[in-house]
């Protein structure tokens, strides 16, 4: 494969890759050349240049903008209307151009030739038809079977072979009665039901729990190998392309800045924005600070495998060690107990977190004892009551003032509905949860307002989250106007101003609406509307995880500035391991309503006692892991 656009670092020299066996040598799959991609007279993509050979698995990495998923649809033919491409991409040595095709010549490749996996199944998915006949349609499309019966029989198959449990049922099945993991494998299996020689995947597994994203990962890899299919693999994930991919492809406004093996471009990054986005990726190395690096602060961040980042990890886990063990009663044994085997005393409440922090030994801002949330599915029959789900099941634990609590657990724990219980969205079915002094269950909603003064969310699309109709000034100061607070216009003004400073924005942000500032500015937003009243609780309900991973550390490193600035006890739920790792004391894994381990954060991630968080751990994908393995004989 060939990338050397204008301007990027020289490419390196081809050398089979760790995990493979070196296609560069092979049948050439796809040529692009000179793919040039406009809206109107704006460029998004300058001059893309690469070669694919067969089997081999390339990985196309940078942030959002930055043109990746704009190149993977002009590939197929798929740009959105307006958005034009010019140059050539060719199946084969001697293929026709794809840019210059008709769209019948385009719907024989698609499905057939070359296929795509999107990143959000289920709008990609005709929610009318069952999944196996969404399978069976593009066989029948491209008449890759002889009938419609011998198409059901392959789709089954099919399903079958992504291992969706039970295939046969749920090839009967609509796609929202299918879990995202398993509307994603439907995806894939519809991918490579005609046997594609090339397969692109846009950010298949973002918005996935951490063991299905491994699952997919595994089982994509898995498929591609097995059939020599050649793979692009778009996303800004890069533990996922070093798992993935043998080679990579490193993007940055539109061109192509650095591309190789993948092993040398990740050791040995030549260009500034590689360093960056490598940096920021990185949660195990922080800076001479204790923050974690961004792309801006990423010259002084020593890439895994140099040398010397094993001293800059060292560092950064003997700071996160630090913390939980050098607190008072924090030693082996110590804390109000919690989950047998979490390292705190047995015999006492399970559930409960060990005090850590800078809120050991004070009294607990949040305490949940024995929490029972039941709900009423509809009824299925005149004859049988309806269906109750217990979506927790008896939970305690406790939150010291100023400590961080990290929340983890799959889709379906019950972490969505621990959050609506402790900010007075939604009232258990039993037991007490005590919030800054508020009882939130049996509390009528007069009651519920000095909670919701204490207690602030910042969720996790602030796009979704923001009025589109307000100024900025508007949102953040939306706390200030409720009954009791008597702030003036002027000083609302003072304090939105004050808020925007904290979080890193300009002042004349305020006059701007929300469409007018980038993904990560948003989220800036958010948090400044939820810290403007001086909340004591703050909830982050998977805060970064839609972010890209050089906007994420900022975040990351102002969410942890700002718990330490204004004396905040943080509770932040996310699937993101190595983030809560990064960012709590103390966590707390749930499972099926449970909270199955408790306890130090270190502790827990260096000696999981229960299955099912080891199963977590082992799932997480880290650079420094992943990297590892690639190095090992």
């Amino acid at each position: 494969m060939n990338a050397t656009p204008s301007g990027a670092a020289a490419p390196h020299t081809a050398t089979p890759a760790a995990r493979g066996t070196g296609p560069e040598h092979g049948e050439l799959l796809l040529a692009v050349d000179h793919l040039r991609v406009t809206a109107g007279d704006k460029p998004l993509v300058h001059d893309l240049s690469l070669h694919m050979r067969r089997g081999e698995r390339i990985g196309l990495i940078g942030e959002s903008g930055s043109g990746k998923s704009m190149t993977a649809t002009a590939l197929l033919g798929l740009l959105p209307e307006g958005v034009t491409a010019t140059g050539s991409v060719r199946l084969g040595e001697t293929g026709p151009n794809l840019l210059e095709a008709s769209e019948r010549e385009l719907m024989r490749v698609r499905g057939k030739d070359a296929a795509m996996v999107f990143q959000e199944p289920l709008s990609a998915l005709n929610p009318l038809m069952r999944a196996g006949d969404q399978v069976a349609e593009i066989m029948l499309q491209h008449r890759t079977v002889p009938n419609r019966a011998a198409a059901r029989r392959r789709a089954v198959e099919m399903l079958d072979a992504v291992q969706l449990p039970n295939p046969a049922e749920a090839a009967r099945a609509y796609p929202h009665q299918l879990s995202g993991g398993q509307r994603q494998r439907v995806m894939l299996a519809m991918a490579l039901a005609n046997d594609p020689s090339l397969l692109l995947c846009d950010e298949p597994t973002t918005a996935l729990d951490v063991t299905v994203q491994r699952q997919v990962l595994d089982l994509i890899l898995e498929l591609v190998r097995e059939r020599g299919t050649g793979l692009l693999f778009i996303t800004h994930d890069l533990a996922v392309v070093a798992n993935m991919c043998t080679r990579v492809l490193v993007m940055n406004r539109g061109e192509i800045v650095e591309e190789g093996p993948t092993e040398q471009v990740f050791t040995h990054p030549r260009h500034p924005y590689t360093r960056g986005l490598l940096a920021a990726s990185d949660l195990e190395a922080t800076d001479a600070n204790g923050r974690l690096f961004t792309v801006a602060s990423a010259a002084a961040y020593v890439p895994p495998g140099t040398g010397h980042a094993e001293q800059q990890d060292g560092g950064a886990a003997e700071r996160r060690a630090a913390g939980p063990e050098s607190g008072p009663g924090s030693g082996a044994g110590s804390g109000p107990g919690s989950v047998p085997g979490s390292g705190s005393e047995p015999g006492s409440k399970p559930g409960s977190v060990p005090g850590s922090g800078s809120g050991s030994g004070s009294a607990p801002v949040i305490r949940v004892s024995e929490l029972v949330r039941t709900y009423s599915r509809g009824r299925t029959s005149l004859l049988k009551p309806a269906p109750q789900v217990q979506a927790l099941k008896g939970i305690s634990f406790e939150v010291p003032e100023g400590g961080r609590l990290g929340v983890v657990g799959e889709s379906g724990s019950g972490k969505s509905t621990l959050l609506r219980i402790l900010a007075g969205l939604d009232q258990p079915t039993s037991g007490s949860a005590v919030v800054a002094g508020n009882e939130v269950a049996g509390a009528r909603e007069s009651q519920l307002r000095e909670l919701r003064q204490n207690l602030q969310i910042v969720f996790q699309d602030p796009m979704g989250s923001l009025d589109p109709r307000m100024t900025v000034e508007q949102v953040i100061s939306e706390p200030l106007l409720v009954r009791g607070r008597n702030e003036s216009a002027a000083e609302r003004s003072r304090l939105v101003a004050e808020m925007l400073e904290a979080v890193g924005l300009p002042a004349e942000s305020a006059a701007r609406y929300p469409h007018q500032f980038s993904g990560g500015q948003r989220q800036r937003i958010s948090i400044a509307r939820a810290l403007i009243c001086r909340p004591k609780v703050v909830v982050a309900d998977e805060p970064v995880s839609a972010l890209d991973v050089s906007v994420r550390a900022q975040v990351l490193n102002l969410l942890a500035d700002l718990v330490d600035e204004y004396g905040l006890t943080l509770v932040f739920v996310s699937h993101d391991l190595g983030v809560v790792r990064h960012l709590c004391d103390s966590v707390v894994v749930m499972q099926s309503g449970e909270i199955v381990e408790a306890g130090d954060t270190e502790r827990v991630y260096q000696n999981p006692a229960h299955p099912y968080t080891r199963r977590l751990i082992d799932s997480s994908l880290t650079l420094r892991q992943e990297l590892a393995g690639r190095s090992t004989p």
